[in-house]
């Protein structure tokens, strides 16, 4: 790990406050307010037209299952120059939440060319990234939001584009970033969607898909207790089934996953046994999303797309949102309304079992960066929980932490 990405690690463990739990949200206050004003042509079906999604929300449990309050960004974005930024490219390395909404993508189908507006609420959050260049953001940019302004304001966030051209058959000129040939990105574009041409105040731009992110504080619809015996406890805190879930870990090399079916209330899931592979579970996650709709080409884009996440090193649970819960935290308009609208979304919730906590404190004894940079932007939460856990030897721990950050050339390399 260079000098550069350990300051960022220290930089967001410094922002992140002990106590982790924010203000609960559940309920009603959830919901976005109805939108409205819709007139004759919005109301009007395009039958012609179909829309796909996909995206993922992205959190942390504590020691009760519950997501906590994090820094979901703690370094430089992944993301190619050209996207735009809510206010600039380092904002959200401060914005503390209980969710990162990664990367939907909205897919345009349709016979021939037709126009739309589009308008995406996000209940309790600010959209921080998208492309192309939005008609519409709120709260808006210029507005000045500190590192808790998510836990103190009572509005939702939106985006919206007043016109977007679905454009079958055409041959787009789409951007490509400088420097940035290693970013994921690029890999959403790999699908039959339709080119769409969006006209803007900076121009003409065309992509192959609407994008964008956010980070919220909604409570999410699952709770994931990791118990002492390497067991996991997956509770549903909603009313709708979770149509799929799969407890995965890596330590290493070393690969493995549960694949489980529909969630109604909970579940005691036993560790899986190390002894998969990563494309086994890359084909049963594209089997999943195929299952919500999505096609083919669609689900192994996503798939594709977030390899290197989510199947990175620790445990953690993924599991497909109920269709209903993404609709309240994060309700789409499309004028005039697609014949047929898929969206699905993949939750990820990040586990600190009893392996990953001894996986860093072994890695900060022994001075080991290349463990600990695996933990990346979880590394805060994981700590704060550790020390909550062993308040002898929190002093301990950071005199470990500060050792390894201010004396990087003595760290171990593997």
């Amino acid at each position: 790990m260079t000098t550069v990405a350990l300051r960022s690690l220290v930089f967001s463990l410094s922002l992140t406050c002990l106590a982790f739990t924010g203000p609960e949200r559940t309920g009603p206050e959830l919901i976005a307010p109805e939108l409205s004003g819709r007139s004759a042509r919005q109301a009007a079906a395009n039958s012609a037209l179909s829309v796909h999604e996909w995206g993922t929300f992205t959190s942390i449990a504590d020691r009760s299952g519950q997501a906590v309050e994090w820094l979901p960004l703690n370094g430089s974005t992944d993301l190619p120059s050209f996207v735009e930024h809510f206010r600039t490219a380092e904002f959200k390395v401060g914005l503390r939440g209980t969710i990162r909404m990664e990367t939907p993508v909205l897919y345009f189908y349709s016979p021939s060319e037709t126009t739309v507006s589009v308008k995406v609420g996000f209940s309790s959050g600010v959209i921080t990234e998208w492309y192309p260049s939005a008609s519409h953001v709120e709260p808006n940019p210029k507005n000045v939001l500190d590192s808790s302004a998510l836990f103190q304001r009572e509005g939702n966030g939106s985006i919206a584009w007043d016109s977007v051209t679905v454009s079958p058959g055409v041959s787009p000129n789409l951007p490509r970033g400088r420097n940035d040939n290693g970013s994921h990105y690029y890999t959403a574009r790999e699908t039959s969607a339709a080119p769409v041409v969006v006209r803007t105040r900076k121009g003409t731009q065309q992509e192959k898909f609407l994008f964008y992110r956010g980070v919220s504080v909604f409570s999410i619809p699952l709770a994931a207790q990791s118990m002492p015996d390497g067991k996991v406890l997956i509770k549903n805190l909603g009313q709708d089934e979770i149509p799929s879930i799969i407890l995965f870990e890596r330590r290493g090399d070393k690969v493995g996953y549960r694949l489980e079916g529909g969630l109604q209330s909970e579940s005691m899931l036993e560790p899986p046994e190390l002894n998969s592979t990563v494309d086994a579970l890359s084909h049963d996650l594209e089997g999943v999303l195929m299952e919500q709709g999505l096609y083919p080409d669609e689900a192994r884009a996503m798939v594709e797309t977030w390899r290197l996440s989510w199947f990175e090193e620790g445990s953690r649970v993924l599991y497909i949102v109920p269709a209903s819960f993404v609709n309240r935290v994060l309700p789409l308009r499309i004028d005039p309304a697609p014949s047929q609208t898929v969206r699905a979304f993949v939750g990820r919730l990040e586990l600190i079992t009893p392996a990953t906590e001894q996986a860093i404190e072994d890695a900060l004894a022994g001075h080991d960066q290349v463990t600990i940079q695996k933990y990346g932007r979880f590394l805060s939460p994981i700590l704060e929980q550790v020390k909550a856990e062993n308040p002898g030897r929190a002093q301990e721990l950071d005199k470990e932490w500060m050792e390894l950050y201010t004396n990087p050339d003595a760290a171990t390399v593997k």
